[in-house]
């Protein structure tokens, strides 16, 4: 269409001026475009063109919200850059006008029919056009069947007007107006060009340069000719008329240029889509300053350009021009651009046979030898929904899945011809997950959970098809673009701190508007200049208040003003009276100014750039290796400085330092020490060139730069001059590290913003971290590297061809000895000097010793290029590692990429049960990695794809990576990669769990903060609203595990807990109807990541002991961190804390032996189930006392010790852990090693004396402690790796140390025994456990609630008049002496009730008697209670008269008891322990017994003297004697028990020297030492001619010891080529002495 169409004369007066009518049309006519872009649909045409072109790259089906459309169609056309998703209509947080919805009035003509007209319709977002950055130019792809790349098909939408505003006259046509002929294809107005920037020419004073080209065609006139002068004409003038003042338009015409503007359509060329903001309002392009006389031959002097700050436009790239403000996305870093390359190509290598199977939550797999043994048979319920009744099976644990789904066919189906057993899985009863039909039934956690705690396994048969599938990634998830850009901006993230481009614009309005009136100006010009200055303070305050040097140069050539008073500066003021110097000043400050906006936008995540990324790249590249210049770079000044340092400090200096994996490469360098100065902000300026004596090619390729700002605190006014100077020592006040090498390995170059981190922050030098660009009022710190006409690139060498590889046992038996002790450390934090000089000197003949290799690496002298062939010979080399030993490489010790790449590699085995256990620390190993794109994240991100339980976990352990401000940046790429890879259902999933937090979060805070009496009205309005969030969702899963789904709130199981964090109870429904309801606690006000931590290290502790084939029966929970201070905690059922046990028992019951005893005995009343519950309260006991033992859990007390009524004891709430106790003044409160009370051992002993059970105790301890030993490195890697993730009791090496010196590593297994069994003494011997526990029991009290019933300790559950009969007579018959659990003596008392014909016999203690009474007076007044019996009585308290007397007693207590008041004596607790408990109607109509269960109370028959365990080994010349244990000695001749210890002689001996001892065990029978006794120096030859005599006597104080029994052993009977352990029986001398 001609451009004289229609009414141009009105151009003539914008002409005149330099504004050329396309200028001002196409800024409003942008934003336009861009709104009917994200409200087009695809056409029909889609098809066709989808035949020829490659997959769409932008996913237009992201889903967010269900009210957005979702156009079935792409275009193809263009080649979009993939990992682009700014377009998605979410995004857009401003609704359109109803205008701009309207159609377009404008049109549009292209020569080329067919194809090519854009689709009809919505499209899902907006686009510019960036560029390919493949070969330097923009590039348009052609399809295949395009002629010679043509791209003219393409047409631009059309642009719908504002129609609130045509009626607005139109302007008359412009003079001189190009015609059609000249421009027949005019250029899309969505793009800009590019012309290639001759090299080393970075910088240039000119200021969008114009050149004319010849002729108008060529490929950049894509589109079809537009009248331009027809669109929106009202429009233009009304933005015309609002953003400039008419009388400025009539004034500055006199000094402008005639002609185009800096809008230039005719060479442009087409690039490729980018996310924009859609919340900038039309804005008319600011101007810009063009040189007069720069590299063009027609400029006239007087003339000068505009500089656009326009939303986008065509323009031409000059040499150093091109500085309007285009929008961009994440992908104009090339880090990202790659990070997303790579993302596609791990997308579309996914070879997903049946993608429903995606979808499937499987249970886990954990194969060990005690779960698959042949012997071990399972009793399996199958329900079928074609079956009346379950299927029972009794299967082996060996057997497979797929063979239990084949028996169930063959009940459900007559003909299995057809039937598949692969279309068929089983699903355990309540939770969301399959069996795999490939293993075997044992190995899968959900059947050793139910197999360790008793439950019945009940399982689901269900056909595949039948299976909920909205979880399952399809075709179109794997097929469809990434949406990077998109799922970043969906996170949780901090406030945006970049200024926004309209803001930006309208300050260079300002800017021009102030410099417009300086060249204008026939005098005042102070005044006028301080105008100019204001304005650009404003600018550099909105560009992170940074000032340049060339800002501030261009600044001192203006003259002296109030807002820059500089004297040393000032100028002839007859100078800028001169209209070309003015200009000259004008331009120099024009293009600091954009530079400055370059340098911003690159470093800042801004949506706007002022040149084209990537135009400015090297062809000629120099490697590293041959660069011997050294490292040198000037440091500027620090910008943004707080006001408050000026009166603080002084003396700013900053230091320098280089490192790689934490070690220095040089001493720091420091710049000098400077003051404050004041410019046009307040900044502290070095301008010091700092050069290390460290020259290119010696630095390693992942070297960090390292920066900390120091200063001088200021002296206090009158304070003494020692006071001064103890007070002047420097302080730190930020750091920050860069990498010297970026991702393509490149050196940097060029000039560099980095924001400080503030110094109470952790300063890791041996690992990378972001410029603090997270916090809005950071220090930044501007540093120039040099630039040259070439990138330094670091190029990896090859390794070495030839490696020597030599034996071990080759070396001396010394240097074997000390490098054995070496590498005993276990860990490369706590390698000397010395250590590191010899591993590595030796370092050949280490491979044998596989897990070693973190220990040689470590001591690797250099990583500079030189030395790295040498490295990677040895790497390549070396022995496979196993998964535990590779995480090791992942340290931040190992920044180097063939370390990580190979130790990824090994790891890379890893099944997905494993895996899982080593998320957190392997999420955490990110940190450590140097570039966003790294081996580890590729793992990851693999292993995420083709599992959901692990999708679900990266999930949440990435999500509170979020909260790590350092790495913030990070963990928001890596999440949106993940979101990316999982699929549209699983990420609606995630939308779904995030929002249920939220509203549990919001709830849990408000009743926190409520007041006790309004707390429980708050909690039920809130869990209405969750239960509206379930009317809306349908159904969530708990981030606790993918497998917990459920589909409501059960407002009536949800309370909360009276502690001081207020947790709440809360009861899901679960959406399984064969399951019950899903209980968990939500906490929020704590950081659950050191309980989470600490539940991980006990559960890999469980694996490892159950691997061995010992299964201590460890209760773990699910723990998880949904935020900082909130997650969730699962609910144990059927448990409850100690105090709550103890207290049944009183407020004393603490200091009570037999309240556990009676607890499990009230829930296993069966001998068979009390016995079942007393082994597994020892398995477990056992390994809760090695666990908090070696992780230092600290703040034990009775409320966060649990047991299960099955007898499993399992600690919650961790605190405090490390040896992190707390503290009462100087004192510590956990002051024994871990928790194991007299109680305990009541419970484990049978009775108040030790007997052989707690020998068992005692060596599974030991046992337990010892494997977990072996696998020290193990928990020091994994431990190691979480000291960057902020958990403020494990954050340096002291607290690993802890772990260390806990686990001993370097102590033989019979020391490690040896000192483990004294702690079991010591805690045991604790009385500040129990004094403890008690305390808690008294603070606890201010929670009890008064509506808690009150219930008998004995009693199971509660009995009532009601339902038990009313009692009309009781008479104590009779006492019964007892010898179990404990000696004493019983009271049977019988009871008559009405309308019942025969009597009942129960049998209750005086103990019993006596907690009645006491639970009765705090219900009841005394008065109106019969008097009790004393309980103190004079002589033994057990006796026969006692005994007696008290029968009489409380046979008149329980009468006038039943007589009493009504309310008395009908109340609950009195007809609870007149009911018979299940031990009276065992011995109903017998009378008890006299019985031993383990020979305490009474001589043991047919064992004379006992036995003793010992265990004997030869080893150097040394014979070691372990005396262990020693059961069932015989009593004293008064009925006492002895106080024993072993005396051991060699004999013959007849000097008498080989005399050894263990200490006195005092009063038992059944003593432990795990003593070692050694005897140094006996030849083997002479062990043939020894025998061990070893005596077992009673110490007597000032009475001779008696001989309880002796044992002689004969050394030549015993293969000591091999440690022997075995019991040993003793003989005994009747009443012999020695």
């Amino acid at each position: 269409m001609s451009s004289t169409q229609g009414n141009g004369q009105h151009w003539k007066s914008l002409e005149s001026v330099g504004i050329s009518r396309k200028e001002l049309a196409m800024a409003e006519a942008l934003q336009m475009e861009y709104d009917a872009l994200s409200r087009l649909r695809h056409d029909k045409e889609e098809s066709r063109a989808k035949q020829n072109t490659d997959p769409s790259l932008i996913d237009w089906d992201e889903p967010v919200l269900d009210f957005y459309s979702k156009p079935a169609g792409r275009q193809h056309d263009l080649k979009l850059l993939r990992g682009l998703s700014g377009s998605d209509p979410t995004l857009n947080y401003n609704s359109l006008s109803p205008q701009e919805r309207l159609p377009s009035h404008s049109t549009s003509q292209s020569p080329q029919p067919g194809p090519d007209a854009w689709p009809k319709g919505s499209l899902s977002g907006d686009y510019l056009y960036i560029f390919d950055g493949s070969d330097g130019g923009l590039s348009l792809s052609p399809a295949p069947g395009d002629i010679d790349g043509s791209c003219k098909k393409l047409s631009p939408p059309p642009l719908p007007p504002r129609v609130s505003i045509w009626d607005t006259p139109p302007l008359p046509p412009r003079k001189g107006s190009s015609s059609s002929s000249k421009i027949s294809q005019p250029n899309d107005i969505n793009t800009f060009s590019l012309v290639e920037q001759p090299l080393g020419k970075l910088l240039g004073p000119q200021i969008l340069e114009e050149e004319e080209l010849p002729g108008g065609g060529g490929q950049g006139h894509l589109l079809g000719s537009v009248d331009y002068d027809g669109i929106n004409d009202a429009i233009t003038r009304l933005n015309l008329k609002s953003t400039y003042d008419a009388e400025m338009l009539r004034d500055a015409t006199r000094g402008w240029k005639e002609g185009r503007g800096p809008l230039d359509f005719s060479r442009d060329t087409p690039g490729k889509p980018v996310a924009r903001s859609k919340t900038m309002p039309p804005q008319v392009p600011p101007r810009t300053y063009a040189s007069r006389y720069a590299n063009r031959k027609n400029a006239m002097p007087g003339k000068n350009h505009r500089m656009s700050a326009a939303p986008v436009g065509s323009r031409p790239h000059t040499t150093a021009s091109g500085h309007e403000l285009f929008e961009v996305s994440e992908e104009r870093d090339e880090e990202v651009a790659a990070f997303c390359h790579m993302l596609e190509i791990l997308r579309s290598g996914s070879d997903i046979q049946d993608y429903s199977l995606t979808g499937y939550v499987w249970s886990a797999v954990t194969p060990s030898p005690e779960h698959l043994g042949d012997e071990v048979n399972l009793k399996v319920t199958v329900l079928c929904d074609s079956l009346r009744e379950p299927l029972t099976f009794t299967c082996n644990c060996s057997s497979t899945v797929d063979l239990l789904i084949h028996q169930t066919l063959c009940y459900t189906h007559d003909e299995l011809r057809e039937v598949d057993v692969a279309d068929f899985v089983l699903k355990p009863c309540g939770l969301e997950e399959f069996l795999q039909n490939k293993h075997a039934l044992g190995s899968h956690e959900y059947i050793q959970y139910c197999r360790k705690f008793d439950i019945d396994i009940r399982l689901q048969l269900m056909e595949q098809k039948a299976v909920r599938s909205d979880l399952a990634r399809t075709v179109n998830d794997d097929q469809s673009p990434s949406t990077l850009n998109y799922l970043v901006h969906l996170q949780e993230r901090p406030v945006k701190q970049t200024i926004s481009r309209q803001a930006l614009s309208l300050l260079f309005d300002t800017y021009h508007n102030e410099v417009d009136a300086f060249l204008l100006a026939d005098g005042d010009f102070p005044l006028k200049a301080d105008r100019v200055v204001q304005s650009v303070k404003a600018i550099c305050n909105a560009l992170a208040a940074v000032e340049t040097p060339e800002i501030t140069n261009a600044l001192n050539q203006l003259p002296p003003c109030p807002s820059r008073m500089q004297p040393k500066i000032q100028k002839d003021p007859s100078i800028l009276a001169v209209r070309e110097n003015r200009e000259k000043v004008v331009e120099a400050l024009t293009a600091a100014i954009l530079d400055l906006v370059e340098l911003y936008c690159n470093t800042f995540n801004a949506d706007f750039q002022t040149a084209v990324p990537g135009s400015r790249k090297h062809d000629l590249v120099q490697e590293a290796c041959h660069f011997t210049g050294a490292l040198a770079f000037t440091v500027y000044a620090t910008h943004r400085i707080p006001i408050t340092w000026a009166t603080s400090y002084e003396d700013f200096y900053l230091s320098c330092s280089l490192s790689h994996g934490g070690k220095e490469l040089c001493s720091p360098l420091q710049t000098r020490r400077a003051h404050f100065s004041k410019y046009l902000f307040h900044l502290i300026i070095w301008d010091q060139q700092i050069c290390f004596p460290v020259q290119v090619n010696r630095l390693p390729r992942e070297t960090l730069l390292c920066a900390t700002l120091y200063a001088l605190p200021i002296p206090l006014p009158g304070s003494s001059s020692e006071a001064n100077k103890q007070r002047r020592v420097p302080e730190a006040l930020g750091w920050v590290t860069t990498p010297l090498f970026n991702f393509r390995q490149v050196l940097t170059c060029g000039r560099k913003l980095l924001g400080l981190w503030p110094a109470t922050q952790e300063n890791p030098s041996a690992r990378w971290s972001a410029p603090n660009f997270h916090q809005p009022d950071s220090v930044i710190l501007q540093i120039d590297f040099p630039t040259s006409a070439f990138d330094i690139k670091f190029t990896s060498p090859p390794g070495d061809k030839f490696s020597p590889r030599y034996e071990f046992g080759s070396l001396r038996e010394e240097d074997q000895r000390k490098l054995k002790d070496i590498m005993q450390k276990e860990s490369l934090y706590w390698l000397t000097d010395a250590d590191k000089k010899r591993l590595w000197e030796k370092r050949y003949y280490c491979h044998s010793e596989v897990s070693s290799l973190p220990l040689v690496l470590a001591s690797a002298p250099s990583w500079e290029w030189a030395c790295l062939p040498d490295i990677y010979a040895l790497l390549k080399q070396w022995t496979h590692m196993n998964h535990q030993d590779a995480l090791g490489l992942l340290h931040a010790t190992f920044p180097d990429q063939e370390v990580r790449r190979m130790a990824v590699q090994w790891i890379g085995s890893l099944s997905d049960a494993e895996l899982l256990d080593y998320l957190p620390q392997l999420v955490q190993a990110l940190k450590y990695e140097c570039y966003l794109d790294s081996p580890l994240v590729r793992f990851l991100l693999r292993r995420a794809v083709s599992d959901l339980r692990v999708t679900h976990y990266f999930f949440w352990l990435l999500k509170d990576g979020l909260k790590d401000s350092q790495f913030s940046i990070r963990y928001q790429y890596l999440l949106a990669a993940l979101l990316c890879c999982c699929g549209k259902g699983l990420r609606e999933e995630f939308n779904r769990q995030c929002w249920l937090v939220n509203a549990l979060a919001k709830l849990a805070q408000q009743v926190r903060e409520a007041t006790p009496s309004a707390r429980q009205g708050i909690l039920r309005i809130g869990l209405e609203e969750v239960k509206q969030f379930f009317v809306l969702n349908g159904s969530c899963r708990l981030p606790l595990s993918p497998s917990l789904l459920v589909k409501g709130i059960v407002p009536r199981d949800c309370s909360y807990f009276n502690s001081n964090a207020v947790p709440l109870k809360l009861s899901f429904q679960n959406v399984d109807p064969l399951g019950e309801n899903i209980r968990v606690i939500f906490k929020c006000g704590d950081d659950l990541r050191q309980d989470m931590l600490t539940l991980q290290m006990i559960r890999i502790m469980s694996k490892i002991w159950v691997q061995e084939g010992l299964d201590m029966r460890m209760v773990i929970f699910r723990c998880f961190s949904t935020g900082r201070g909130r997650g969730m905690v699962e609910v144990i059922p059927n448990a409850e804390t100690l105090r709550k046990i103890q207290v049944e028992h009183g407020v004393t019951g603490s200091f009570k032996d037999r309240p556990l005893a009676d607890w499990l005995q009230k829930h296993n009343p069966g001998e068979d189930e009390y016995e079942k519950a007393v082994e597994n309260f020892i398995y477990s006991c056992a390994g809760c006392c090695v666990a908090t033992y070696v992780l230092g859990i600290c703040d034990r007390h009775n409320d966060n010790i649990m047991l299960k009524t099955t007898g499993h004891m399992f600690h919650i709430d961790f605190g405090r852990f490390l040896g992190h106790a707390q503290m009462f003044g100087n004192i510590k409160r956990d002051r024994a090693p871990f928790v194991f009370t007299s109680d305990m051992a009541y419970v484990i002993n049978g009775g108040d004396k030790p007997s052989s059970r707690f020998h068992d105790f005692v060596d599974l301890c030991c046992q337990a402690y010892n494997l977990i030993r072996k696998h020290t490195h193990l928990f020091l890697n994994l431990l190691g790796l979480m000291l960057s993730c902020g958990i403020p009791e494990l954050s340096d090496l002291e607290d690993l140390k802890y772990v260390y010196d806990a686990l001993r590593p370097q102590d033989t297994e019979a020391n490690a025994t040896t000192y483990f069994t004294r702690l079991i003494e010591s805690s045991l011997g604790s009385v500040a456990t129990k004094l403890n526990f008690f305390i808690h029991n008294l603070a606890q009290m201010k929670f009890t609630g008064s509506d808690d019933r009150l219930t008998l300790s004995f009693a199971p559950r509660t009995h009532t008049l009601k339902s038990s009969g009313r009692i009309s007579d009781v008479f104590l018959c009779r006492h019964e002496k007892i010898f179990h659990p404990n000696k004493g003596y019983i009271y049977v008392v019988k009871v008559m009730r009405e309308n019942a014909h025969e009597a009942t016999y129960i049998q209750r203690t005086f103990e019993e008697f006596q907690e009645l009474h006491n639970k009765l007076r705090l219900l009841f007044p005394s008065s109106l209670l019969p008097s009790f019996p004393s309980r103190f009585v004079i002589g033994r308290s057990r006796g026969e008269a006692v005994a007696e007397r008290r029968r009489e007693e409380l046979n008149s207590y329980i009468w006038h008891l039943i007589h009493a008041a009504p309310e008395v004596a009908e109340c609950d607790l009195v007809y609870t322990f007149f009911h018979p408990l299940p031990r009276d109607e065992k011995a109903a109509g017998t009378s008890p017994a006299p019985k031993s269960s383990d020979g305490t109370w009474a001589r043991p028959v047919g064992k004379v003297g006992g036995e003793v365990k010992l265990s004997i080994s030869y080893k150097n010349n040394k014979l070691f004697i372990m005396v262990m244990h020693i059961r069932d000695l015989q009593l004293l001749q008064d009925g006492n028990d002895p106080d024993p210890y072993v005396k051991i002689y060699l004999l013959p001996d007849p000097q008498k020297t080989t005399k050894r001892k263990t200490k006195v065990a005092r009063k038992t029978c059944n003593p432990t030492y795990n003593e070692m006794l050694v005897y140094d120096g006996i030849p083997r030859g002479d062990l043939q001619q020894r025998e061990i005599q070893l005596s077992v006597l009673s110490e007597q104080g000032f009475w001779e010891n008696v001989l309880l029994g002796e044992v002689h052993i004969r050394l030549r009977e015993l293969d000591l080529a091999q440690e022997k352990t075995s019991w040993f029986a003793l003989g005994s001398r009747s009443q012999g002495t020695l």
